[in-house]
């Protein structure tokens, strides 16, 4: 790291200087008499000569060649082009993202640069979600566009060290008319049926956009799992077989109107309200065959029923002031609330059909929210933009939770309420410079404190850590090459831990196991800290094409790793910091029209993007020693073609990530096999204001195989799951009224 800083700050001074000498080129020598301008052509004064004013909001591509940080963008041309269910479903395209679990089902989060669950920073209009909000139940109807920012920026949080995903809502600029979409999903027999609406409106200064979707989903899962424990000497001391199966049916409201007036002095005012409510019934069966062991089973037949229902909303507002001189205000606010229940049953039984256990869990957890923010932005010269702003964010969170095991208390505290706090400070000043017409630099600094307190069964945790975040973004467009720009950054990021993983009180595993242990909190966890590099170099073509190569390198230290250890009779896994780790990388994307590149060519839209991960965690034997859930490499190709002789569009998309392999700690390898996603649509527009999408998802159905093996050196405990996924074809009417 410390010999590549050097070298970037000098490729940075050499481009500055090669703009200097084409800018000092191209400029008159100072007393050379410039050529006479032309005589300008005659006017008959009688004539009115008509002038027309067209403005457009820049497209997508436009946005991200003109940002100085480097941020790709993705409006509604790319969430409508699949008539994809979830949003999820939509992020696992995008160049150098990966979603965790099996395909079509999420739940594994999202991932930038292959790296896991926490690395990157999911935004609702740029503040944090509340706690329990799921990507898989937003449906791409309520959002107007994704930002992707690869490397954090003063204004947001730089708790970002894979990169920044904000969603923003439906903001309803330049549209008129009332739009209703019909869909239905079928997957494995089931239909999934989605209603989704949205209306726009104006009087006088008020305008507003209401959107409204609600959704049915029905899905069924199937798994087969293999465990076995291995004595040193080779001997098997339990080999257990377990079928496993489930049906559930959701419900989903979503609802999302946005108000925005502007007042006489040029004031903006605007709001938005995000309302979400699901409730969830699903059914579990498990056969468990015992092959060897000397112990009795668990049980032979597990039975069991669920219910949960999930209720949250959010309030975003901001004021926007303008003063004279160029000076802006830009006021925001944030308020919500969320609340959900949980309650499951399960019942299990012995091979002679008797009844021998009845587990009864039940959850109810309440949040609150709370943000405030703003940002004063003013002019300091020509192309010279200077910001300053603050974050205020407070967050609540109560938990009751009971499990009992026929009637008794699973554990001591069982019943007890858990209450935890956080609070949010944040502070940070930038600067955007246009320092030539080719030469942009933005440089941000950001200092964050964190305290978090919790308190169950009496025992009060709590955790404060501050932390101070320069960053450095700079473009330089290659004169001479219009459409070319070389991209470099340098940035402080971190990640913070965990609620559930500063809270002490454990949570138990009815299995208990090495592959499956209970599961406790480390008050004393530090947040990881990373310094990285970003470099890219783009190509533009056309208006939205692209050709760019980047790449990254992230030294992270204070790495948190969760360890397993037997305590009192009972394997444990908790969390520590174990020391540091570097990951690199590099990222390939390309987007044209065939028309771009060669004449006569049929319509056709290509997209293409792959990257390649490299990392090492310290202290840890290789091989494999990589950071946790990290993909060494994903690719995406996808095309739409449309057909000129009739008003139909077809593509479809191919998603690949291999095998992961990683050596977790001394004692466990988690690993998890290959996904191939494949993705087909066909559009077809009866009228501008009426068209049919057919699309299906996960055409090749692969089994999604994860694997866990806990080595001791006395004993090794694996683990391995296939879980079954499905094909889903789903058919979207979009209208206009």
């Amino acid at each position: 790291m410390k010999k590549i800083i050097p070298l970037a700050c000098a490729a940075l001074l050499n481009g500055g200087a090669a703009h200097a000498m084409a800018q000092a080129a191209s400029e008159p020598v100072a007393g050379q008499v410039a050529a006479p301008a032309a005589p300008a052509a005659s006017a008959d004064p009688a004539k009115l000569q008509q002038v027309t004013v067209t403005g457009s909001r820049a497209n997508d591509t436009e946005t991200r060649r003109n940002s100085t940080a480097g941020k790709m963008v993705f409006g509604r041309e790319e969430l409508d082009r699949n008539g994809d269910s979830n949003v999820g479903d939509i992020l696992k395209r995008l160049p150098g993202v990966t979603m965790g679990g099996a395909p079509g089902r999420g739940g594994g989060g999202v991932r930038m640069r292959g790296l896991g669950n926490g690395y990157t920073q999911m935004l609702v209009n740029g503040e944090r979600p509340p706690p329990g909000f799921s990507l898989e139940s937003l449906a791409p109807d309520q959002v107007e566009r994704i930002e992707v920012m690869r490397g954090p920026v003063a204004e947001f949080s730089t708790s970002a060290i894979a990169g920044t995903i904000n969603i923003v809502l439906r903001e309803g600029y330049q549209q008129k008319d009332i739009q209703l979409r019909l869909t239905d999903s079928i997957e494995n027999g089931l239909h999934s049926p989605d209603v989704s609406l949205t209306v726009p409106g104006k009087q006088g200064a008020l305008t507003w956009l209401l959107n409204g979707s609600i959704g049915v989903r029905r899905e069924r899962d199937a798994s087969y799992s293999f465990d076995q424990d291995i004595l040193a000497n080779g001997e098997i001391q339990k080999e257990q077989e377990i079928v496993g199966s489930g049906e559930r049916r959701s419900t989903r409201i979503h609802l999302g109107p946005r108000l925005s007036y502007k007042f006489g002095n040029g004031d903006t005012l605007t709001y938005q309200q995000f309302l979400m409510h699901a409730q969830s019934v699903g059914t579990t069966d498990s056969l468990l065959a015992q092959r060897i062991g000397l112990i009795a089973p668990e049980y032979a037949l597990s039975q069991g029923g669920s219910e949960s229902s999930a209720t949250f909303t959010r309030g975003f507002g901001n004021w926007v002031h303008r003063f004279a001189g160029g000076g802006k205000a830009d006021i925001k606010f944030g308020l919500g609330g969320g609340r959900s229940e949980s309650d499951s049953e399960r019942y299990h039984y012995n091979a002679a059909g008797a009844l021998t256990d009845r587990f009864v869990d039940a959850d109810e957890s309440r949040s609150t929210s709370f943000s405030f923010g703003g940002k004063y932005t003013k002019p300091v010269g020509t192309g010279h933009t200077l910001a300053t702003g603050w974050d205020v964010e407070t967050g609540e969170r109560r938990t009751t939770r009971v499990s009992l095991d026929n009637g008794l208390p699973q554990f001591e505290d069982s019943g007890s309420d858990l209450s935890a706090d956080t609070r949010r400070l944040a502070a940070f000043i930038q600067d955007e410079w246009d320092i030539s017409k080719t030469w942009s630099a933005y440089f941000g600094l950001r200092w964050e404190g964190i305290r978090t307190q919790s308190t169950r069964a009496g025992a009060d945790v709590e955790n404060t850590t501050s932390v101070f975040s320069p960053v450095l973004h700079t473009v330089w467009r290659i004169p001479g090459f219009e459409k070319d720009q070389v991209r470099a950054s340098y940035t402080h990021s971190y990640k913070s831990p965990d609620l559930n993983d500063l809270i002490a009180a454990p949570t138990f595993s009815r299995l208990n196991s090495a592959t499956r242990p209970d599961r406790i909190g480390n008050p004393d966890l530090k947040p990881e800290l990373a310094k990285g590099i970003d470099v890219a170099y783009e190509h533009y073509l056309g208006r939205n094409g692209i050709l760019s190569a980047s790449g990254f390198v992230r030294d992270i230290d204070n790495l948190m790793r969760r360890e397993i250890s037997l305590r009192n009779g009972r394997w444990v896994s908790s969390p520590a910091n174990i020391g540091s780790a570097r990951t690199s990388g590099i990222e390939l994307e390309a987007k044209f029209q065939l028309a771009e590149l060669m004449t006569d060519a049929p319509d056709v839209d290509f997209r293409f993007n792959y990257s390649r991960f490299w990392s090492d965690v310290d202290g840890i034997p290789g091989p494999d020693n990589r950071l946790d859930q990290q993909a060494e490499q994903t690719a995406n190709i996808g095309a739409d073609y449309r057909i000129k002789a009739m008003p139909l569009t077809l593509g479809g998309s191919f998603n690949w990530t291999p095998a992961i392999a990683v050596q977790s700690s001394l004692t466990e390898r988690v690993s998890s096999g290959p996904k191939r996603q494949l993705d087909l649509y066909g559009l077809w527009k009866f009228k501008p204001d009426l068209q049919l999408r057919i699309s299906g998802s996960n055409l090749l159905g692969d089994d999604y195989d994860t694997g866990r093996i806990v080595n001791t050196g006395a004993l090794a405990q694996t683990s391995f799951t296939a879980a079954q996924s499905y094909r889903s074809v789903s058919v979207k009417l979009e209208m206009k009224l």
